[in-house]
């Protein structure tokens, strides 16, 4: 096989901080070359991979601030679809865009959908639902109007992480400053559990973060701002439980399955993928309020972190998800 993967255009693949759909699209190309296949990855020219690296855009439009995101959107793309004869599969970690070049050329083109930013893009996957392939990365993120390949959840390199089983006694709050990832309600339930709080992602929200955020900073609790890969690894490893009181119907939750794998209890609202990547009771607790977040921390204890990561290292690792995927390419191509 002959596998081009596209890698979104906003960041480094893989990304320096945040950059989930950059991550998972490094984890399977890197997975796809251990396991003998033939790969080209098309990202940013600063990216770094054991593949064939093609590409034309410098930096992404999210790290060059003089950069163009439609203008570098559209090279990106175009420079994989004229190009396309050259692969027998396409797969797409760029959203609906690439989409339209699809009944263009003769490659098939496998899309894995990291989640529907509004229902205005649904009308593009629609429109190539019968002439193009998707997957799902859980079984809460389907839209019933298309039809899918398979669910693939996200796979982690375990060598990323490393377990820790004895914990500090600080709570972690890890993702995007937003009101959907619910860091003002992480702070509620930590003040009224009188536990030390870390905040760590990009604000993606200034506003939110302005109000809701920094007049609740002190000694107790704290935001690190972003964190690169060696300070995830640490922090999760270190936490208490993870808090993850969001307030979408999130598609995976990459931090969901870090933070299990390093061993770390997760305390989530009951919201999209979490059944799914939580075991209640065994590797978390599925909660609705935050009264009910607080009660879920003082039993913290019962849960067996070594549980935590055999669930996330047997569930979500890169093996499994490039395995799965190249099952999906043989479907596909033969």
């Amino acid at each position: 096989m002959n596998i081009a993967i596209l890698s979104p255009a906003a960041r480094r693949t893989p990304p320096r901080h945040y950059g989930p759909w950059e991550q998972v699209a490094s984890n399977i190309t890197e997975g796809l070359v251990a396991a003998g296949i033939n790969v080209t990855l098309f990202a940013t020219q600063d990216s770094i991979t054991t593949a064939n690296l093609d590409a034309v855009v410098e930096k992404g439009y999210e790290e060059d601030s003089n950069g163009n995101a439609k203008v570098i959107e559209c090279l990106h793309i175009s420079n994989l679809m004229e190009k396309a004869n050259k692969f027998d599969l396409i797969h797409n970690h760029f959203d609906f865009l690439p989409l339209t070049y699809s009944n263009l050329i003769n490659t098939p083109v496998l899309t894995t959908i990291h989640g529907f930013s509004s229902k205005q893009i649904l009308a593009v996957y629609k429109k190539y639902n019968g002439s193009s392939h998707y997957v799902s990365i859980s079984n809460a993120d389907r839209c019933e109007e298309l039809n899918y390949l398979a669910t693939v959840y996200n796979g982690l390199k375990l060598s990323d992480f490393s377990f820790t089983p004895v914990p500090k006694d600080y709570l972690l709050f890890f993702g995007r400053i937003h009101h959907d990832k619910g860091t003002a309600e992480a702070i509620s339930i930590a003040k009224k559990c009188k536990r030390r709080l870390l905040i760590a992602g990009i604000i993606q929200d200034q506003k939110y973060f302005n109000e809701q955020i920094e007049p609740e900073l002190n000694d107790d609790i704290r935001y690190l701002g972003s964190a690169a890969p060696d300070a995830r690894r640490e922090l999760l490893g270190n936490a208490y439980a993870l808090l993850h009181p969001i307030h979408f119907n999130e598609p995976f939750g990459l931090s969901v399955a870090e933070a299990m794998l390093c061993g770390t209890p997760v305390i989530a609202f009951n919201l999209g993928s979490m059944p799914e990547l939580i075991k209640h009771q065994e590797t978390g607790f599925l909660v609705s309020t935050v009264d009910e977040a607080v009660e879920a921390v003082s039993h913290i204890h019962l849960i067996n972190r070594k549980s935590c990561n055999h669930w996330a290292s047997t569930n979500f690792s890169q093996e499994k998800m490039v395995a799965d995927y190249i099952e999906c390419y043989k479907t596909i191509i033969g």
